[in-house]
């Protein structure tokens, strides 16, 4: 899909899971003109007065105010309990599903699975969140997947909302997107957790490479561990990466021996 500038007719978007990510494409999805509603465990209601969305505590009213889109903006973990809880049987006309999370095989099983045949998936990840996007979404990754489209001038103008603002639009398959992710976006949080545990801090005479450690560690231990563990338990291709990591820092441990072998304990010594 092209990035576009043009306006697309304003959509009925219900948001299901209203936490910091859902907030933060919400505020675009209203500059835009879209009109919103959201629903979830915790109450935003307040949150949703200032930004001018509906609430819905009622989840079977929720179902029934005739979104255009639904989107999902749940936890990894807590998705298969969010869907089991929906009213889906009050749905009173076919609607595009939209899910936003970080592993994508998972919720496209899991959507295929609960929802009635005639609705609409579409599951995507927009690769940025608040600290990332804050300055705008231009030139940030969005990867989609077209699951199950019927009515395209929905998903196009869906779709629209981070084409217009300027995303590089990817259209992959969610098989495609979690082994790639598995070597990226697992791997990069892994890295971070292990400095974590490591407890790294800056020191007086930190290099380039180290402040980019640092940061490395600061960026993902903002994450929650759910979505950390949420990236290794739903994404089959991370327990290998994993494995290949761990096989990794053991071959160069052993290359490290190999060579202080080799060089004899008078040029080792301290």
């Amino acid at each position: 899909m092209s990035t576009s500038s043009s306006s697309s007719p304003t959509l009925k978007i219900g948001i299901v899971g209203f936490g910091p990510f859902g907030q933060f494409l919400a505020k675009t999805m209203i500059k835009q003109g879209h009109t919103l509603r959201a629903t979830s465990r915790t109450d935003y209601s307040q949150s949703c007065l200032q930004l001018g969305i509906q609430f819905f505590r009622d989840l079977i009213a929720f179902i029934e105010s005739e979104n255009d889109v639904i989107l999902i903006c749940t936890s990894i973990l807590s998705l298969s309990e969010v869907l089991s809880s929906m009213p889906l049987s009050h749905l009173k006309r076919p609607t595009l599903f939209v899910d936003v999370l970080s592993v994508k095989e998972h919720p496209r099983d899991l959507l295929l699975r609960v929802l009635p045949e005639e609705s609409d998936i579409l599951c995507t990840h927009p690769m940025f969140g608040p600290d990332s996007g804050k300055d705008g979404w231009k030139d940030l990754t969005f990867v989609y997947d077209k699951v199950r489209i019927r009515d395209e001038a929905i998903c196009f103008n869906f779709l629209n909302i981070f084409a217009s603002e300027g995303c590089r639009m990817l259209q992959m398959s969610c098989e495609e997107h979690d082994k790639v992710a598995a070597k990226s976006q697992f791997i990069t949080h892994t890295i971070g957790r292990t400095l974590a545990e490591m407890d790294i801090k800056s020191t007086p005479i930190d290099t380039k490479g180290f402040q980019t450690l640092v940061q490395l560690k600061d960026t993902t231990i903002r994450d929650s561990f759910d979505l950390y563990s949420g990236l290794f338990i739903h994404n089959r291709f991370a327990k290998q990466e994993l494995e290949n990591l761990e096989h990794a820092l053991h071959k160069v441990k052993e290359m490290l021996v190999q060579r202080m072998s080799e060089l004899g304990p008078e040029k080792t010594e301290r």
